[in-house]
């Protein structure tokens, strides 16, 4: 991904990177995304975008495990958070969802991952510490809670599932308060573009219905065109 891509990604909202796709395979099917309604730490931070840095906690009950492998596989976490190419996004599922109860994303943990130059957190469970939260590290998670239980990491690095959108260690993530999308590899040189042009389809009928005296006619005019351009 080159930074014109990177920073034409963070202009933008999730619902438009999700149409681009389309326009870019040229083709309406497009379903790597969540399901699903997600909550945004913040209205204000704007969209993130990465690769994936997966794993997997709990918290429901206390591990079974031997805590020093529980404490191995933590600082195992923290050394792959810190590490991997950038941008980057920590991707996290929680395996309770979903009666996920343990808040990993506070203050602490989202200031750690935003020291470590990750770009804001996507999980199906639970954020805390609202109004706390470092700011440009946006969180969009399953709920809010105020505990953080008895959480631990069960895997790193491993496939896991956001409100049904599967996502592998490395996939291009696009997420805001919409929820969030994998990018298909194949789209990313064409991208761009596809984006632009997207943007550019949609004045065509935004023009004209923000003036005045945009009535029936100036609407079947403005649509016309606006079906013939878009995918």
């Amino acid at each position: 991904m080159n930074n014109s891509l990177l920073e034409k990604l963070k202009t933008v909202d999730t619902p438009t990177v999700c149409n681009a796709i389309e326009v870019a395979q040229g083709q309406r099917g497009f379903n790597q995304f969540t399901r699903g309604t997600m909550l945004a730490s913040s209205t204000i931070d704007g969209a993130m975008v990465g690769y994936a840095r997966t794993a997997q906690i709990a918290a429901l009950a206390p591990s079974s495990e031997n805590p020093s492998i529980i404490k191995q596989r933590r600082a195992d976490y923290y050394e792959y958070m810190s590490a991997g190419v950038r941008p980057a996004i920590a991707v996290v599922e929680d395996l309770d969802y979903p009666h996920a109860i343990g808040a990993y994303w506070g203050e602490i943990n989202t200031t750690i991952h935003k020291a470590f130059g990750l770009g804001g957190a996507l999980t199906n469970g639970v954020m805390r510490d609202l109004g706390d939260l470092p700011s440009a590290f946006p969180v969009v998670a399953g709920s809010i809670g105020p505990s953080h239980g008895f959480v631990h990491v069960r895997t790193i690095g491993q496939p896991v599932t956001i409100f049904g959108m599967q996502v592998n260690n490395g996939d291009l993530v696009h997420a805001d308060r919409h929820g969030a999308l994998v990018i298909p590899p194949q789209v990313i040189p064409v991208l761009e573009a596809a984006i632009d042009k997207l943007l550019s389809t949609e004045q065509l009928i935004l023009g004209p219905a923000s003036k005045k005296g945009f009535d029936f006619a100036a609407f079947e005019k403005a649509w016309a065109e606006f079906e013939n351009a878009r995918t």
